[in-house]
């Protein structure tokens, strides 16, 4: 729907309106409903005139109606007068503008909050009157008053169609809906089919999204009792077979479930040491239910999305979120992350800063470039790509104050200086630009490649359901797939050959302790350190520059006594990963390896699956699994030197593992055993 659809809805979306056009019970009694036509008495009468005739008040009614329509606005029945005594009917009737009288004051009550609702009503003072007569013994209608003055302005025809009283769904498209609901299809999929179905241009089918998503609501509510006692149990039943699911759900005054999170074993084990960075996704729901869905998501050592935990919630308030993101931390043994990304909302905004007041909040850029093509493409026209590549530029730059100069010339160059979007953007800069954010830790999941990773794994969970308790069902399914996919990912990253291309020291070093998927990272800026000169201007401060260039360059502060390598790009606080800046310092004071403190342990190769070693209490258990840790590396190295080595080794891990899994593991020896943390 276009941004003026959407003001249309939000102004003219009153309630009173819809009310009023059902046909009321006050119709005499001599016309039956059998004598109702939908077809306009004077078809060739395109303006009401006084005297004009019809057979019935709901025939004048329709043709009132249709002149509206062509004028741009809508109508509402008003008054009725009949004549004294009793069983007398109708006399006469008014129809009026659906911009008519003034909205009451509601009477405040503290107990039942208050929506703050906007009014169309404006006391306009156009109308239709009818009045009921006899004619040589035949009942009709006739005109005997009409006022097409309007005191506000009237609609165009591609506006007109968002009025309520055009809104309808037929029972043939509900009937479709709620086929379509059932598949687990989102409701813009559902609108975009029927428009293909109708033939009719997009957005132009006679209801709404909104219209569609208040009629799934009603579909809900059929059976949500029944629904909520099979998802409890479900989860009951989960947690009764695995001690270690955990879920919390909180029920409103009217007893009924109001909200639900939980989350499995071994993403509380793979949050333990992944969650640093966050994602927390609010931006999808559940179709049939119209439930709005939170889906919590990392990335782990090898850069593979892994799921920590899911919320559904009745409703997007300040209070709901904040519930979700407290059952979440309860399930992480009180562990924030240090960063959490997440869509524009204000209330979720909020909650965060409540629940989490040292976490840093930033915005994912992946969900605001989407609405880009609504926002731009218009108004840009055939510069719309030029914009976002200089957009893209902007994002990726790393000081503010280059930043905040290009912005400037940006919006002169483009002409957008009076852009709502575009001034939005910029309020909030200090929550998606790269430059406000890159002194914090994001795992790479501002990159455009991550996030399409993360994007593909969330669509896991939103396949067809209609049930929440069978979406709990698929949630584990999809969890335990990804597990397992993760783990023939892992295992294919740890055979394959790693091509060293530098043959320095630091480069064999990391690509022992580091994971492929990290190493890679690390390599390409080792291979870049090469093009770059350093040189020292303190004792313990260089200044680094390519080549190439006299000017510029990064500072870099290497204090190995304590530990401290810095370097002005940021890049290792934010990514985890040395920049080309520090490495080439390392370089220049003779270092061959690469200090520990600088290969973060959730970059390296242990823990390289979501279920962390296990550590018992007694020495023999230790030996043997730092043991069996040795034999794994030493298969790793011995399967590496072949193809054949390697299918072979590949086939017979996947073989016992299965086995391994089959394997009951008793609850009493979960209790004794504790997790190990690599240090």
């Amino acid at each position: 729907m276009t941004e003026e659809g959407r003001l249309m809805l939000e102004v003219y979306d009153d309630p009173s309106d819809q009310r009023s056009l059902s046909l009321d019970d006050t119709s005499s009694a001599d016309e039956s409903p059998g004598t109702i036509k939908l077809s306009l008495e004077t078809s060739n009468d395109a303006v009401p005139y006084i005297g004009q005739r019809f057979t019935t008040h709901d025939i004048a009614y329709e043709f009132y109606s249709e002149f509206a329509k062509r004028c741009g606005f809508s109508i509402r029945r008003h008054r009725t007068e009949g004549k004294d005594g009793v069983g007398k009917g109708l006399t006469r009737r008014y129809f009026v503008c659906h911009r008519a009288g003034n909205t009451p004051v509601k009477a405040l009550t503290e107990t039942k909050p208050q929506r703050n609702r906007k009014s169309s009503r404006c006391g306009c003072q156009a109308y239709l009157r009818i009045s009921k007569t006899l004619d040589l013994g035949v009942a009709e209608w006739r005109v005997t008053g009409f006022a097409n003055n309007h005191n506000h302005e009237l609609l165009e025809a591609n506006q007109v169609r968002f009025l309520p009283a055009y809104r309808t769904i037929s029972e043939a498209d509900k009937n479709r809906i709620f086929m379509f609901a059932k598949t687990g299809i989102s409701v813009q999929q559902m609108m975009r089919l029927m428009e293909l179905e109708k033939c009719v241009e997009p957005g132009y089918l006679p209801f709404t999204e909104k219209d569609v998503r208040n009629l799934l609501q009603t579909f809900r509510k059929v059976d949500q009792e029944d629904d909520t006692i099979d998802l409890l149990r479900m989860c009951k039943n989960i947690r009764d077979k695995d001690p270690n699911f955990r879920y919390s759900y909180s029920i409103d005054a009217n007893n009924r479930l109001e909200n639900i999170a939980w989350s499995y074993a071994s993403s509380v084990q793979s949050y333990e040491i992944f969650g640093d960075a966050v994602v927390f996704d609010t931006t999808h729901r559940l179709t049939a239910f119209d439930m709005p869905l939170g889906i919590w998501v990392g990335v782990n050592n090898y850069g593979m999305p892994c799921f920590f935990g899911c919320a559904l919630l009745r409703e997007e308030t300040v209070q709901s979120f904040s519930w979700a993101l407290t059952a979440f931390l309860k399930f992480m043994n009180g562990k924030a992350p240090e960063t959490i990304l997440t869509d524009q909302n204000s209330c979720l905004k909020e909650a965060i800063a409540k629940e989490m007041p040292r976490t840093k909040h930033a915005l994912c850029i992946w969900l605001i470039v989407a609405k880009f093509p609504s926002w731009f493409n218009a108004v840009l026209g055939e510069r719309y790509n030029e914009w976002k590549a200089e957009f893209y530029r902007l994002y990726n730059l790393e000081t503010v104050e280059d930043f905040e100069l290009g912005w400037r010339d940006m919006m002169h160059s483009f002409g957008l200086h009076t852009n709502r979007h575009v001034a939005n953007l910029f309020a909030l800069r200090m929550l998606w630009a790269l430059p406000y954010l890159r002194s914090h830790f994001f795992a790479g999941m501002t990159t455009t490649a991550q996030s399409k990773s993360i994007n593909a794994f969330i669509q896991r969970f939103l396949s067809a359901q209609t049930r929440l308790a069978h979406f709990v069902e698929q949630a584990a399914v999809a969890v335990d797939f990804k597990d397992q996919a993760g783990e023939q990912q892992t295992m294919q990253q740890n055979l394959q050959n790693i091509c060293l291309k530098t043959g320095a020291p630091m480069e064999s070093h990391a690509a022992a302790v580091l994971t492929p998927y990290a190493f890679s990272k690390l390599q390409e800026e080792l291979v870049l350190a090469a093009h770059y000169a350093s040189f020292q201007i303190e004792e313990s401060c260089f200044h680094v520059r390519h080549h190439t260039k006299m000017e510029g360059g990064r500072k870099v502060l290497w204090l190995p006594q304590e530990g401290i390598l810095n370097c002005s790009c940021h890049q290792f606080e934010f990514s985890g990963i040395l920049c080309r800046h520090a490495l080439r310092v390392l370089s220049t004071v003779n270092c061959f390896q690469i200090p520990d403190c600088f290969l973060p342990v959730r970059w390296r190769r242990i823990n390289t699956t979501p279920t962390k070693p296990l550590q018992a209490t007694t020495t023999d258990q230790t030996e043997r699994v730092q043991m069996l840790q040795s034999m794994v590396t030493t298969l790793v190295t011995e399967s590496a030197k072949s193809k054949e080595r390697l299918d072979m080794a590949t086939e017979q891990v996947s073989v016992l593992l299965s086995r391994i899994r089959e394997q009951p593991v008793s609850t009493q020896a979960s209790r004794d055993l504790t997790v190990h943390k690599p240090h």
